[in-house]
């Protein structure tokens, strides 16, 4: 046998090339769904979602899930809470005496916020109690806690 034998053929380059590997720029279509069926974000009529696999600009179970996919390629994939937003978290709750809140802010339960921090960071909260001397924020992530489910289509590669 010759070294040609060990020549990859056309279709063996090319499925290579396809394969999603950390680094990889992709783009994807996807629904989000709650353990209960309800969808909680989908692509669906807007352009795809794009992301540097392996970056962490997405939760980690979706990144994983990615590696090792081809163009065209759809899947369904369960991400457990602690791959996703992680658990929730008591020390996220903070009261707020309620007169430090000025009075045209709505503050209906599940009302989303944003505060600023010490620091200066803007960060979002959701009115997660109201009674007369406080109110009280929620900085958990409003997926925090819950498994999710993604079916997901892989619509392009940019290998790195």
């Amino acid at each position: 046998m010759g070294a040609a034998s060990l020549k990859p053929t056309p279709k063996q380059i090319g499925f290579l090339m396809t394969e999603v590997k950390t680094g990889d720029t992709v783009q994807i279509h996807y629904t989000g769904t709650l353990t209960d069926g309800s969808t909680f974000d989908s692509s669906e009529g807007r352009d795809p979602l794009e992301f540097t696999v392996g970056s962490g600009q997405i939760i980690p179970g979706l990144d994983k899930a990615m590696t090792g996919m081809s163009v065209g390629e759809k899947k369904t994939v369960a991400i457990p809470a602690d791959e996703a937003y992680g658990q929730r978290q008591d020390e996220a709750l903070q009261a707020v005496p309620r007169e430090q809140i000025p009075a045209d802010i709505p503050l209906d339960i599940g009302t989303q916020l944003q505060v600023q921090t010490p620091n200066g960071q803007v960060m979002p909260v959701t009115v997660a109690e109201v009674t007369e001397e406080q109110v009280t924020l929620d900085a958990n992530h409003p997926l925090a806690g819950k498994d999710l489910n993604f079916d997901i289509e892989l619509v392009d590669i940019k290998a790195a």
